[in-house]
């Protein structure tokens, strides 16, 4: 079995993408387009899908760092924001994004919240797996 250390994140990440816009559930709100990422960013994200790019980095991150909470996603995908003469400083993302995401992968059931934060549940992780092992068999031909 391969691991999801040693397949590269953008194929995965893209794999991802395209399997979570199956799923019905996972779709972006109406505001989704308007909104900035973080108060680090200084315009709303240019790519179409996104939503669905923002969830399936969100999963793998949960696959591989366990129980995860809305804070620390907020740190990770947080940034340096720029402030013209001083010096710049690192914020946090937004966690309305982050929060809505989650909720939408809790409902179709491949994640699940735990007293330490979400989880994947066993169907989650025999998904990524799946296109893990999908990613490995292309990668080595």
């Amino acid at each position: 079995m391969v691991s999801i250390f040693e397949v590269p994140a953008d194929k995965l990440i893209e794999r991802l993408k395209e399997e979570l816009k199956k799923i019905e559930v996972i779709k972006p709100p109406l505001w989704a387009q308007m909104v900035k990422s973080g108060p680090h960013r200084e315009r709303p994200p240019q790519q179409p899908d996104f939503w669905y790019i923002r969830a399936a980095s969100i999963l793998r991150r949960i696959y591989i760092d366990g129980p995860v909470g809305v804070s620390r996603l907020r740190t990770y995908y947080g940034g340096r924001k720029r402030r013209g003469r001083r010096p710049a400083k690192t914020y946090k993302a937004g966690g309305s994004i982050i929060r809505k995401i989650l909720q939408q992968l809790e409902k179709a059931g491949l994640v699940k919240k735990e007293k330490k934060g979400r989880v994947l549940t066993p169907e989650g992780r025999r998904f990524v797996d799946r296109i893990i092992g999908e990613i490995s068999g292309r990668v080595g031909k």
